[in-house]
């Protein structure tokens, strides 16, 4: 069945079931390979992008849920080039493998949308995703970071 959803701000038509996952449709389908498959059960974050802005585990959630919705993946996250926390990312070497980093840019990407001055707890609220590497730590003070310099 032939489905049509906006991602990163593009009109695109993929021939899947709808029941099919969302994270599958944008990694098999459409070739965007940065969002991650980890646990497949919508607890380890690793496969978090935004659908109307909203961070949303997609491991498991279904194109047939995506009318009229905006899905944002990490090949979209940032307009003109890398997204700020993008930068941050890079300059603090947050990522140790890096494979849980898409999901956890995008939950903080949507926190700082909506909460430009977070609190250590709503961070750890917000960006629950889990990272074996344990990077924690830098995850946090990179996301106050931005958002300190984003206050201006």
């Amino acid at each position: 069945m032939s489905i049509t959803i906006k991602i990163n701000g593009e009109q695109r038509t993929v021939d899947a079931d709808p029941d099919t996952p969302l994270l599958w449709v944008v990694r098999d389908y459409l070739g965007m390979t940065g969002t991650k498959f980890g646990c497949g059960i919508m607890q380890c974050g690793a496969c978090t992008m935004h659908i109307d802005g909203v961070a949303t585990r997609t491991c498991m959630f279904p194109l047939s849920s995506l009318e009229d919705k905006e899905v944002t993946t990490i090949e979209g996250l940032g307009k003109d080039g890398l997204h700020p926390l993008q930068e941050a990312w890079v300059k603090n070497n947050v990522p140790q493998c890096g494979y849980c980093q898409s999901g956890m840019l995008m939950a903080a990407s949507a926190l700082l949308a909506t909460n430009p001055d977070p609190s250590d707890e709503e961070i750890e609220q917000a960006v629950s995703n889990l990272c074996r590497c344990g990077t924690y730590h830098r995850v946090k003070a990179t996301i106050k970071e931005v958002a300190a310099a984003q206050k201006g």
